[in-house]
């Protein structure tokens, strides 16, 4: 899909917003930048040269970029957008006014986005009749060189809006996850949530300190989970991999749940999901290889990392 002919509109002017804008006119998308504070709005081509030095930097520039406006108001510029990006304040308040108007004076074709971190689109436009053309677009910050994002539909959002949202942020070099259905803080927030939740219960219970979590993870899990994800890693890491890790591990990850009021039911169907999902991403065959590949892999990650840390150490 070409995004090189109507324009998208970003409705806020912070770092999530300009890099969006980054990102999307890197992709040949020309952009407006809505944002009232004229502090904001001075500081946007100066932000947007950062991010575009960032993206280059990650090799992830595509050429010479589409234009980045910027502006005040988004009247003007309402009719014609393809698509419209809210990266306003985690204000529920605030999104729903910035809702009810654009659903007043867009076109029945303009995708209407939110970026927010949490709040769903059903509580931002509560009357399902009104949430076609509504869904949450939900990225990894900073999205200009972290190209993942959420699409989450509400309950009203039709079929063919979450296509033309997932057509447009692939051909902006994203990879898209599109969710079922919504779920408050969606699944990057509910990953991150679980983790954070068990590092201060370890923290509180006196098992280790700060430091020490921040070294299991940023020396142990992360590297791992970069590049494998966890369910890939688990395959990767168990001969036999999914089933027979399920089988070792699940009773005891199951004790560990519930000793903090966490169930999970690792019964048979769901670990048999979870296989057949694998299998349609990597055949059996391949997992050899796949494990050869990840220990260089993770060989090269880590003498990156512990360049960049050297480097950051000796500042």
């Amino acid at each position: 899909m070409s995004l090189r002919k109507s324009p998208i509109v970003i409705l806020g002017a912070g770092s999530i917003g300009v890099a969006f804008a980054a990102t999307l006119s890197e992709a040949g998308a020309p952009v407006v930048i809505v944002d009232p504070k004229a502090e904001r709005r001075l500081s946007v081509h100066a932000t947007l040269a950062q991010q575009r030095t960032a993206i280059a930097k990650a090799g992830l520039a595509r050429g010479t970029p589409a234009s980045v406006d910027v502006a005040d108001t988004a009247d003007d510029h309402l009719g014609k957008a393809a698509m419209i990006i809210e990266c306003g304040p985690e204000n529920l308040a605030i999104k729903q006014a910035i809702f009810a108007d654009l659903l007043r004076k867009t076109g029945a074709d303009t995708v209407l986005a939110t970026a927010s971190s949490a709040i769903t689109v059903s509580c931002i436009v509560p009357e399902p009749a009104d949430q076609a053309r509504c869904l949450v677009a939900h990225p990894v910050n900073p999205p200009s060189v972290l190209r993942v994002i959420e699409l989450v539909p509400a309950q009203g959002t039709t079929a063919q809006i979450m296509q033309a949202a997932d057509q447009m942020f692939q051909a902006a070099g994203f990879a898209t996850v599109l969710l079922g259905h919504e779920i408050e803080g969606f699944v990057l927030n509910r990953l991150q949530g679980a983790v954070l939740r068990e590092a201060y219960r370890l923290v509180q219970e006196g098992v280790t300190d700060v430091a020490g979590i921040d070294n299991i993870m940023r020396l142990g899990l992360g590297p791992r989970w970069a590049l494998s994800g966890p369910f890939e890693t688990a395959e990767l890491n168990t001969p036999g991999g999914i089933r027979a890790h399920a089988d070792r591990m699940g009773p005891a990850y199951k004790r560990m749940g519930e000793a903090r009021g966490e169930t999970v039911d690792w019964n048979d169907d769901l670990v048999t999901q979870v296989v057949d999902e694998r299998r349609a991403l990597l055949r059996h065959d391949q997992i050899a290889n796949r494990v050869a590949w990840r220990a260089q892999a993770v060989a090269s990650l880590v003498a990156t990392r512990d360049a960049l840390l050297k480097d950051a150490n000796d500042d």
